[in-house]
């Protein structure tokens, strides 16, 4: 029987490819940290460069605190791996993440998970609400696509990116959350606070009447976290680096807890 972990050639991988499979199981540790994951399901893909669409996803079976960069699995948009690999991948995975890899340019990766704060929310008619700060970044940059099973069906994938469209996150209705990004980094910090939005939701609706800020400043906050370098006003601030900062911090966390993520 072939080890778990025995170690895949990588001597054809080019250095690009190198670090966004670093980059990605970098993300598969960081969902498992902060306590994200779904046991083995659920899934966080990246699009290699090229014409060819493919990207990678997780091995199905592996928890993600085990996954590592030579671990990922290269599939085309057919969901069949395009190099030798002893893992399987998750049918609804492929369903999910290849239709939207193969729609938008700039979902170069794509996050998808199954929180209780997530499902909770993705549950409520009114879906996310600009209860807090936090929440305030998505404020009018979520989308929203009605449950229809278990993501096996290739002709729910058309209806999936209309109802994406442009937005960077999304909420499954009845299922969670899902978020893209150019990067891992960005699709990664855009979920962990649209799960961070989720989780203070449930908790403020738990303790009586919610108090919403009134659209203007809900916008003016959504363009503050989204927009840091537009021009400012006489006295305002910008933090442009700070998602940069945020990301580079994490892989420090990474480094000291989970340093073979990089293997």
């Amino acid at each position: 029987m072939t080890p778990l972990h025995a170690p895949l050639p990588t001597s054809s991988c080019t250095a690009e490819e190198r670090a966004l499979r670093q980059e990605l199981a970098a993300c598969y540790r960081l969902i498992a940290h902060f306590r994200m994951t779904d046991l083995i399901f659920t899934h966080i893909s990246v699009r290699l460069p090229g014409p060819e669409h493919h990207f990678l996803i997780n091995p199905y079976g592996l928890m993600f605190d085990e996954i590592r960069a030579c671990d990922l699995v290269k599939i085309d948009l057919l969901g069949r791996p395009v190099e030798p690999t002893r893992y399987k991948v998750n049918p609804a995975g492929f369903v999910i993440h290849s239709a939207i890899h193969a729609a938008r340019e700039d979902a170069q990766c794509v996050l998808h998970t199954h929180t209780r704060a997530g499902c909770a929310v993705a549950a409520q008619p009114a879906g996310l609400l600009p209860v807090n700060q936090i929440s305030m970044e998505f404020y009018g940059r979520v989308a929203y696509h009605d449950y229809e099973g278990v993501a096996l069906n290739l002709d729910e994938q058309k209806r999936l990116v209309a109802d994406l469209g442009d937005k960077p996150v999304m909420i499954l209705r009845n299922h969670g959350l899902l978020t893209v990004g150019e990067t891992p980094a960005q699709a990664f910090l855009r979920m962990y606070y649209l799960e961070k939005a989720c989780d203070i939701q449930v908790a403020a609706q738990a303790g009586g009447d919610l108090l919403l800020p009134p659209h203007e400043v809900c916008e003016h906050t959504q363009r503050q976290f989204n927009e840091p370098a537009r021009p400012v006003a006489e006295g305002e601030l910008t933090d442009p680096d700070a998602m940069d900062l945020a990301w580079q911090a994490l892989l420090r966390l990474l480094q000291r807890v989970a340093p073979d993520y990089r293997d």
